[in-house]
């Protein structure tokens, strides 16, 4: 009867008559892609370099990100419906922008970053605290409602301040990316707010038709429910963005932007329309951008 130690040494594989140092030379099989990656302007190149935590670095990464000029505020009025040349109906978002300037500057050397404080609508002195007043009247800008930061890639971007931005900012044809707070819909149910199926229509299922479930373990699982949990709760009411969303109509006059397609937000919402990050830069008029010379910020040293 053969001994358990020569069993054993039956059982193993063939790899364990070789030698540890000629396994390092052997081929190692494993999935190979057949399709190669395609390259874009978000990957510049399949063997990436270790991040850097410099503000320099920083900017390296997010320099074909990062918009060329500055975007909008507008008001979301309402949607209706157009027809292209060929007769199809499509629905379509009406944006209007409401003297829309431009109130400040965020710079590398002071702030850190390039961007333009941009600021719609007005509003009465005595609803605007002393701060805020005295941030307008620096640069001399009416009170405005609404203000919000758009970045820019450099220099080039920053507008000067206290111009106008109309609604010929945008082209017709070119897309933009929409950003605004979503409607809020109050507390609900799990699944309404996360599309939780919900329990058994029969067998013993009584007045927990539309309730989640468990919420977690007991002992295994430390007897607490973990952050993050998907529950009941309210549902809305957070910043959405919609991207690729294609101009259809400009009216400069009304200072009108018609969009293709729905946006996110209720109607009279502000709404935040800037060049689309993920199309091409789009082609402006040279009037359209400041006559500021373009430098390179990330040449500059942290």
């Amino acid at each position: 009867m053969a001994s358990k130690m020569c069993q054993k040494s039956s059982q193993l594989p063939l790899t364990f008559l070789i030698p540890r140092f000629c396994l390092q030379f052997a081929p190692r099989r494993g999935i190979k892609s057949i399709s190669k990656p395609r390259p874009n302007r978000f990957n510049r190149d399949p063997n990436l370099p270790l991040l850097e935590s410099t503000t320099a670095a920083a900017l390296e990464r997010k320099r074909f990100t990062i918009p060329l000029r500055t975007g909008a505020l507008g008001t979301k009025r309402g949607m209706t419906a157009m027809y292209d040349p060929d007769g199809r109906r499509f629905p379509c978002t009406v944006v209007q922008m409401d003297r829309v300037q431009v109130v400040a500057h965020k710079t590398r050397e002071r702030n850190g970053y390039f961007a333009v404080q941009v600021g719609s609508g007005w509003k009465h002195p005595s609803n605007v605290t002393r701060p805020l007043l005295g941030h307008f009247a620096e640069h001399k800008v009416s009170p405005k409602r609404h203000l919000v930061e758009f970045r820019v890639k450099d220099e080039s971007g920053l507008l000067d301040i206290g111009k106008i931005i109309g609604a010929s900012w945008f082209l017709e044809g070119q897309y933009v990316d929409a950003r605004a707070n979503s409607r809020g819909m109050g507390f609900a149910g799990g699944m309404k707010r996360h599309g939780f199926s919900g329990q058994p229509a029969s067998h013993g299922t009584s007045l927990t038709h539309r309730a989640m479930g468990s919420a977690g373990q007991s002992q295994g699982g430390g007897s607490r429910v973990y952050p993050g949990k998907k529950m009941a709760g309210r549902m809305g009411g957070h910043q959405v963005t919609t991207q690729n969303v294609k101009v259809v109509r400009v009216d400069d006059e009304k200072g009108l932007v018609v969009l293709h397609g729905s946006i996110p937000g209720p109607d009279g919402c502000s709404v935040k329309l800037s060049d689309a990050v993920k199309k091409p830069w789009p082609k402006v008029p040279t009037h359209l951008l400041a006559a500021q010379p373009a430098t390179d910020p990330v040449s500059d040293t942290a």
